[in-house]
Formats: C-alpha cells, structure tokens, sequence
C-alpha cells in the first residue's frame, strides 16, 4: 500500500454512437495519467457510450459493441494505470447504466446505478434496470466507492459504500446544465462528504448533445465540505488529484481553482458550445440564417460566428415592402462587425406570385393574418432551398416568449435545424446581447467589441409583417409577457398565482390560452439549447389536444 495516489481526472466530450471514438478518447486520457505517473484515470458516466443515448440503448447490437469497446480498452491499458468508465452493463436480461474498472488487460470489477432519474430530460427508469449497491474496489490507496451520477444526490448509497469500507468516493456524472445548477450539485456533494466524513471526487461530462450542454466543472471536496479543486466550465480538461494518508486518513491536496463564470456568461457559452457540438457531431460545417436586423437574429448570427466562425456563417437579408431602411442599415452593421457572408434575396416578388395564385380562391375574404404568415413561410422557403442547394444548416431564431405563445410561422421563421436562443426569454436576450458586446473569451471565434448596434437593442420590437407592426401589438410588454410565462411554464403556477403576483387576469389568461393553443408548433420545432430545467422539449411534455384551462 502507498500512503499517495494519484488520480487522473478527464472531463472530455464524448459523441453518442461513436464507440470507437470514444474509446480513442479514453486511451489518450489513460495515456495522459500513465506519463503522469497516476495510478488511475477516472471518466465519466456511460462515457464510452455518449450520453444521452436516449432509445439507442435499447439495441442489442449497439450495447454488446460498447461491452466489446470496452473489453478492447482494458486491454490497450493494461499496462499503467486503472482505467475507470462508464458504458452500459448487461446482466442476463437486464440492462444497467454502469461504472467499469479496467485493470491489467481485464474488467476487474463493475457498479451499477441504484437511483435511476426519471425526471427533466432523464428516462432511465424506462431504459436501465435498478443495480444492487455495491461496495468499494480495492486500489494499491484507497478503497474507492462509486456512487454513479444521481447514487450521489441521496444519502443511501454513499453511506453503503462508506460502511463497507469506501475511504473516497469518486462520482462519475453525465449532469446537463441548467442556469444556476452548480449551486445544486455542490451542496449535495458537501452533504455527502459530511454525512461521511471521506473526500468526494466528482468527475462531469462535457460537451453539447442534441439540446442539452454536459457543462464538466468536475471538482474534489475534502471532509468538511472543503474545496481542495475545480476544473474548468463547459470545455475538455485532463487534471490530477493527489490523495495522501495523513494520520490513516485521506486528504486531497489543494489543486487549480478554475473560476466560476456568471450566470449570463454559462448561457451564452452554453448556446455556443452547443451549437458547435451539434455542427461538428452532425457533419455541418456552416450554417445561414435570416438577417432581419432585430434583435433576435443579431445575437443568433453572433452565437453561431462565435461557435463555427464568421467564414462559416451566411446571414441572408430577405427583405419584403415592409422592411424599414432601418433595418437593413442595422443587418449591414451586423455582417460588418461579423465579417461573415452576406447575401439579400427580396421576397416582394414571390409574395405578389404567392398572392396572384390565391387571389381567386380568396376572393371575398379580407387579407389578415394569412397574407403575414404567407411572408413569413416565403423566406423559409428561400432559406432551406439555398440549405439544401449549399449544405448550409439553417438555424431558427425564435426565443422562448415567442415559441411559448406561438409568435412564429410555422414552416416559415420556424424552419431551420437548430436553435440556440429557443429556451431564452426575450427579456434575457436584451441582456445577453450587452453581455457579448461587453466580453470576449478565447473560446469566440468572432471578433472583440460590439457586434449588436446598440440601435437594434433600443428599437420596439417588430416582426415587420404590416405596416408600422409591433411586437405589442398582438403580445403583453415583454417585461409582463416573460414574467408571466416564468410562472405558467417554469414554475407550473396557476393562474391565481399570476394574478396574486400582480398580473392582469385577462392578460393571464390569454397567455395561458396561447401557450396550450402552440404546442403542436413546438412539437415540429428544431431542437434547440437548453438553459433551464423547463426547456421545451423533453423538460415541458403536454399533450397537442387539450380542452383544460386553469378555472382559477
């Protein structure tokens, strides 16, 4: 037994169904532990997977390739360090989310998940099996217990493995982020360690998957609750730990302390990184958009030059009679400060065609919402023709006020394949836009200074449909409207609640009554970002047809 041991901690971004990329991955990290003399490396959870692998893990084929993937790894790394990683676990019939133990050339051991999250995005119980708590493996240090990601959020199986003679805990976690969740894992990581008296290890995944951002800030407590380390937010990062016995005891040495970035900072990064991820994992290398000159395609065009670069974005201005100088002036300001592509394709044109074509068989009825829609639909036409002519993906800029009461064209401003700002409040991309222009971090690929003329933040907003259009004309003030959707759909209030809270009830209920009315738009929406625990998506399921409003 040696009194120091060192652990190798990689918080790396796997791709769901690249087994043997994955597998690559872990042996370069492994490689990195060995030449610094560890005597483990630790991965995340169903790192040699991806996660989330949502339905995919219901093939028989896909899993017994990950066993097989991860059988070749212990054999590559059988000569260094142990290797430590999650990939799924098969015992007869029954399939288990698992934690592997890699040692000379075998699978010396395996734990199994016990608490299986059925909550948010997390369906494991409909996937996985319930695993039997097991106790520590013995290393040539400590006895290590392995609570696997949400082992970790209840007192149980902690305190088993402590018992059975744990003397750290390593915690690998696939944990997406949401706005201020740090503070959650924290505080449930410091009551484990003080209810148990041992160090915690706590080892994330990182990278973007579909809508969810796997945000790594992996870190080590010592007894106490006391941070002896914290690795980097959202970004691939391979750190070591040193354990010593001091007294018979445990203890982690101090290590880096990454800073904790703002909250404003973790969402747009987290729109960044995984618009990038969903480029690079799908095959895009660039993407387009509509340019209106409002407010939310500016910070879109922004977020996807900061992801992919300026070279790799096209914004396309598609102006129709209605379109203000304006705001064509303010597009032009954005691809200048971008330095990306720009191209401008009119619609007038093929509006008046759209329009002829109708003319008869709209005879007698007065134009109305149909003739703005038509608009609307008419550049997502030109934009996912000139997708599919340049294998651009077309993003969507819709933010979450607007897809919440269905503000948007269906099969017009909502045709594209993803969209970062989907589960941010219009009230927040004002703020993230004086953010951005404020900042920038080395991860931005596009430009310093100010990308957003500070004109298209002031300027009301206004879809430009009709003449002299707002936003306000057909919704509450934004400030309202977001505070008002803050309570029906991330709170789940009922409307009395709204209505104690200082809000219109009339305004209320004629949120609430838009908000049930859209969600067949949504359920055809692209996929998008997710920034807090009620994104729409796999967060927020309602059905299509629903006939209850809140009677309160």
């Amino acid at each position: 037994m040696t009194d120091r041991y060192r652990i190798t901690l990689a918080q790396l971004n796997p791709t769901v169904g690249d087994l043997s990329g994955n597998a690559a991955k872990a042996l370069e990290a492994w490689r990195q532990g060995r030449d610094a003399g560890a005597q483990m490396v630790a991965l995340p959870e169903m790192f040699i997977t991806g996660y989330q692998t949502q339905d995919l893990i219901r093939r028989r084929g896909f899993i017994l390739e990950a066993v097989a993937a991860i059988e070749a790894l212990a054999l590559n790394c059988a000569d260094g360090p142990v290797l430590t990683i999650g990939g799924p676990g098969l015992e007869g019939v029954k399939l288990h989310n698992s934690y592997y133990v890699l040692k000379a050339g075998r699978i010396a051991g395996r734990a199994d998940k016990h608490f299986l999250p059925n909550y948010n995005v997390f369906d494991e119980v409909r996937l996985f099996s319930r695993g039997e708590v097991q106790g520590p493996f013995a290393t040539t240090g400590p006895r290590i217990g392995t609570p696997i990601c949400e082992d970790a959020w209840y007192p149980d199986v902690a305190e088993a493995q402590v018992e059975s003679g744990a003397e750290v805990l390593l915690v690998p976690n696939g944990s997406p982020y949401f706005r201020d969740k740090f503070a959650i894992r924290m505080n449930n990581m410091v009551a484990r360690v003080v209810e148990n008296d041992v160090p915690l290890i706590y080892v994330n995944m990182v990278g973007g998957q579909d809508d969810q951002m796997f945000d790594g800030g992996s870190f080590v407590l010592n007894r106490h609750g006391k941070l002896a380390m914290q690795m980097p937010f959202m970004e691939e990062c391979v750190g070591h730990v040193d354990l010593v016995r001091e007294d018979g005891l445990w203890v982690a040495e101090e290590d880096a302390f990454a800073t904790h970035p703002s909250s404003l900072e973790q969402d747009y990064r987290a729109m960044v990184e995984t618009l990038r991820d969903y480029c690079r994992k799908t095959g895009f290398e660039r993407v387009l958009l509509g340019l209106s000159g409002g407010i939310d395609s500016a910070i879109v065009a922004v977020i996807a030059a900061d992801a992919l670069g300026p070279d790799n974005v096209r914004c396309v201005m598609l102006p129709s009679k209605y379109t203000s100088r304006a705001s064509l002036d303010d597009a032009q300001k954005v691809v200048d400060a971008l330095g990306c592509g720009f191209d401008t394709v009119p619609i007038a044109g093929p509006v008046d065609a759209v329009g002829d074509a109708l003319a008869g068989l709209f005879a007698g009825h007065a134009p109305d919402l149909t003739e703005e829609n038509i608009q609307s639909r008419m550049r997502g036409l030109l934009l996912m023709a000139q997708s599919n002519k340049f294998g651009e993906m077309l993003l969507t800029t819709g933010n979450k006020s607007e897809v919440a009461v269905g503000y948007a064209t269906i099969y017009g401003d909502m045709a594209g394949g993803y969209n970062p700002i989907k589960d941010l409040y219009k009230t927040r991309v004002f703020d993230i836009c004086r953010w951005r222009n404020a900042h920038h971090r080395p991860w931005m690929k596009a430009p310093v200074g100010e990308m957003i003329p500070v004109a298209i933040i002031d300027k009301p907003p206004s879809a430009e449909l009709r003449p002299d259009q707002r936003d306000d004309d057909s919704l509450p003030p934004y400030d309202i409207l977001d505070g008002i959707l803050t309570m029906l759909v991330d709170e789940e209030s009922s409307v009395a609640d709204c209505v104690a809270a200082g809000y219109a009830r009339e305004t209320v209920k004629k949120v609430e009554n838009l908000i049930y009315i859209s969600e067949y738009k949504r359920f055809q929406s692209a996929p998008g970002t997710r920034l807090s625990p009620r994104a729409f998506w796999l967060d927020r399921r309602y059905p299509i047809v629903n006939c209850w409003r809140d009677p309160t």
